[in-house]
């Protein structure tokens, strides 16, 4: 994600959410984005202004009748000076006075200045969330220019789930990026794979790989914050689910996602293979859990390989800009070199998963980009969302 230059104003209420902006704004500014706080009092009695003054350096506004700078009227000067305002979190109370024009303090009365884009991100009880009035000015907002996010249905600070908890991170800045637009993969139809598969042995054991479909997943999230529609393939059901996607569909098998892909290979424009399927899988399925015999011995597993998707796809493609991964441990760009021949893809992404800094089951990634026609780019070390939004960014050049 890419908020280089972008001004962001941060608008903080009173909810227990609080401590999660936090990691919002440290967020932001690692996008690039120039980020200035205000708060109101009753934020202040959750997390003090000092948390967001260290990580934005600069005062935490919060006093409508502060002169400290008498060359210009404070909350004036920040509705002016923002691309875009971000309430987080949102609460019922200041919902209700936005709804209405109500502007009683810093933070209400420089809302009701600015005519940049605004962003509601809303937490509260799921019991305040679905009251009348709660939707009725949320309605109204709407019908105002605000964009309002939903809320997510979680485990709640009153002990019990619902909906109403404070959206995730990476949700909240996919929407923050997608205000700032244009959004360079708009009417492009994307489908990502994600995660290992599992070739079942019995009902307890299987073979697959390390793969964790953290990459699949950060490619997916980076794909729908540059405007396509996404379908994400998927088998890890224990992630967190991107933001926006158009369909997520869940699997176990090679011959599973074989399958899937097949089905909705046509109607895509972009299709990035960033699952690692199984190579190989057992020859007959045991339908109860195999024993150990009690005496030690060997036991005798007869493989098969398993289906070659990305080959399949390679000949298949018609329109369809093809990605596959390759993950080595030895002789990366030799081996990736000779799958980008072999497999008939338009961009091949290699990476080293020897080394455990980055790869499978790291947060981070390094990975070379090979095309058929053009010389290797190496893009380094860097968090998986930023490796997700490099290649896509490549992606939208070649499509251009």
């Amino acid at each position: 994600m890419d908020l280089t230059n972008k001004r962001i104003a941060v608008y903080v209420t009173g909810g227990i959410a609080v401590y999660k902006v936090a990691n919002l704004v440290r967020g932001l500014i690692k996008a690039g984005a120039e980020v200035q706080v205000a708060m109101t009092q009753a934020a202040t009695e959750f997390v003090t202004p000092l948390t967001f003054a260290t990580l934005t350096r600069k005062p935490v506004l919060t006093d409508l009748f502060n002169q400290d700078q008498p060359d210009h009227v404070a909350h004036i000067h920040l509705a002016d000076w923002s691309n875009l305002a971000v309430i987080a979190p949102a609460t019922a109370n200041l919902i209700g006075k936005l709804a209405n024009g109500i502007a009683d303090d810093f933070v209400s009365t420089a809302l009701l200045a600015t005519i940049a884009p605004k962003l509601i991100v809303p937490a509260m009880n799921e019991h305040m969330w679905f009251n009348p009035a709660t939707q009725r000015n949320l309605t109204q907002l709407k019908a105002d220019g605000y964009t309002v996010m939903e809320p997510d249905n979680g485990f709640l600070a009153e002990g019990y789930t619902g909906v109403g908890r404070f959206p995730e991170t990476t949700a909240i800045m996919a929407e923050v990026v997608q205000q700032f637009g244009p959004q360079r993969l708009s009417g492009q139809n994307v489908v990502v794979t994600a995660g290992g598969t599992q070739e079942p042995i019995d009902p307890v054991r299987y073979i697959g790989n390390r793969s964790s479909g953290k990459m699949g997943y950060a490619v997916a999230q980076a794909a729908v914050t540059m405007g396509a529609k996404v379908i994400l393939i998927s088998t890890r059901p224990e992630l967190p689910v991107p933001a926006g996607l158009h369909k997520i569909i869940y699997v176990e098998t090679a011959a599973q996602l074989q399958g899937t892909v097949s089905s909705v290979f046509e109607g895509a424009d972009v299709v990035v293979m960033a699952a690692a399927v199984a190579d190989f899988k057992p020859d007959q399925y045991v339908t109860h859990k195999i024993k150990k015999k009690p005496h030690p011995t060997d036991m005798q597993l007869t493989l098969n390989q398993t289906p070659d998707i990305l080959a399949m796809l390679g000949q298949q493609k018609t329109h369809q800009f093809l990605i596959g991964f390759a993950a080595e441990t030895e002789d990366l760009l030799q081996n990736a070199q000779t799958k980008l021949t072999a497999k008939k893809v338009d961009l091949l992404v290699a990476n080293d998963v020897s080394q455990a800094d980055r790869g499978f089951g790291a947060d981070q990634n390094a990975v070379t980009l090979l095309r058929p026609t053009a010389a290797p780019e190496t893009l380094a070390l860097a968090d998986k969302s930023v490796i997700a939004t490099q290649i896509l960014e490549r992606v939208a050049n070649l499509l251009a």
